[in-house]
């Protein structure tokens, strides 16, 4: 499975999108893809897209952990790499604080 959100594609990129995959919101697409497709559908979004695109690819993978992502431009989550484990990190802490409920101190 591969998984490709956007901030922004350009029209040519996003009219390719289309063959191999659904769009169930703007700039979220999802496509059940061989890997062989896969790694060039990727290769396609690196070439063809500027960096404002601000693309995340998730890729299901074979191999231990199970997926790749990949990160291109100013994306609103940042992509970080703990132990060789791949992990999505929200950017602003704030906005995280302000829609977190803290637990009741009887609890």
């Amino acid at each position: 499975m591969l998984v490709v959100i956007a901030n922004d594609l350009p029209p040519a990129v996003r009219g390719r999108m289309k063959l191999w995959f659904i769009e169930p919101r703007a700039n979220i697409f999802v496509s059940g893809i061989k890997d062989s497709l896969a790694k060039k559908v990727i290769d396609y979004l690196y070439k063809h897209c500027p960096a404002a695109s601000g693309i995340i690819i998730f890729n299901s993978t074979s191999i231990t952990p199970g997926y790749e992502m990949y990160g291109m431009g100013d994306t609103r989550k940042a992509l970080t790499d703990i132990s060789g484990l791949q992990l999505v990190i929200e950017k602003s802490a704030d906005s995280l604080s302000k829609t977190c409920i803290p637990p009741s101190k009887g609890q």
